[in-house]
């Protein structure tokens, strides 16, 4: 897809991935509509494109409301014009405990915000792209989103959601203008723990300097890649490219290999 003059709406453009979503599609060419729930990251991501003011219109929007996101779809169509894609970025993990201890106002929040929300603007948004002459949706899965992460059991089951319907949706419109691709990041430096209202894990510097993470600037240069060669799966970083080839070797070899990675973070019995 040429991204040149197209309107793309980006979720969670008001911090990480999404703002350096925002930024790469500006640098194409593009406008963006930017969605977050967070007003004043919103406020910040626009303050970075002055030279590009006009291109870009922001919206605060709590995705997870489904007659909010259909009310705000609506308002960037007339505002904006006719919308050629989406990058549903947006997303949030749960703490790093086990399912038997997590409430269900957790559970909820993350399916909620990483499904529901994923769902509601692909939905809603739908009908119109089938209607332009070329259109793109992209949604961000993750590496826990193909095999399991201890710990994050219910974050990855919300991603592996939106794999499969996202995976689904490239059989459904093969034949029509509408290009779907199901991104896989894998260790990315953005602010998905404190968005999701957790304390770091991981010490982001620290992880940098050992090549554990890619910057939030390089992810989005390669999903933006991603969707103008139309590539149906979008792998962030060697790290998910190799994980998702020794998932398809050895499920039971990669999965324990996570176990050992990831069982520091989690509470002792």
């Amino acid at each position: 897809m040429r991204l040149n003059k197209k309107l793309i709406i980006v979720t969670g453009g008001g911090s990480g991935m999404g703002r350096n979503l925002v930024l790469a599609l500006l640098k194409k060419g593009a406008r963006v509509a930017a969605i977050d729930i967070n007003e004043k990251g919103l406020e910040e991501t626009a303050t970075l494109v002055a030279e590009k003011k006009e291109a870009l219109a922001t919206f605060k929007l709590d995705i997870t409301d489904k007659l909010a996101v259909e009310t705000t779809i609506s308002q960037i169509i007339s505002e904006m014009g006719p919308v050629d894609g989406i990058i549903n970025n947006a997303g949030i993990i749960q703490p790093f405990k086990k399912l038997n201890e997590l409430d269900y106002s957790v559970i909820e929040r993350v399916l909620n915000v990483n499904w529901w929300g994923t769902m509601y603007m692909t939905k809603t948004l739908l009908p119109h792209l089938l209607t332009r002459p070329e259109a793109h949706i992209v949604n961000v899965s993750s590496m826990g989103g193909f095999f399991a992460f201890p710990g994050q059991t219910i974050y990855g089951a919300s991603k592996a959601a939106v794999k499969m319907m996202t995976e689904g949706l490239i059989q459904e419109l093969r034949d029509t203008n509408v290009k779907v691709s199901v991104v896989f990041p894998g260790a990315v430096n953005t602010n998905i723990m404190s968005n999701s209202g957790l304390e770091n894990a991981v010490d982001p510097e620290e992880a940098s300097k050992q090549n554990m993470m890619l910057s939030a600037d390089q992810a989005a240069e390669i999903i933006i890649t991603g969707i103008e060669k139309n590539k149906k799966r979008i792998f962030v970083g060697k790290d998910a490219k190799i994980m998702d080839i020794l998932y398809r070797l050895s499920p039971n070899r990669a999965v324990g290999f996570i176990a050992k990675k990831m069982g520091h973070h989690l509470p002792k019995d």
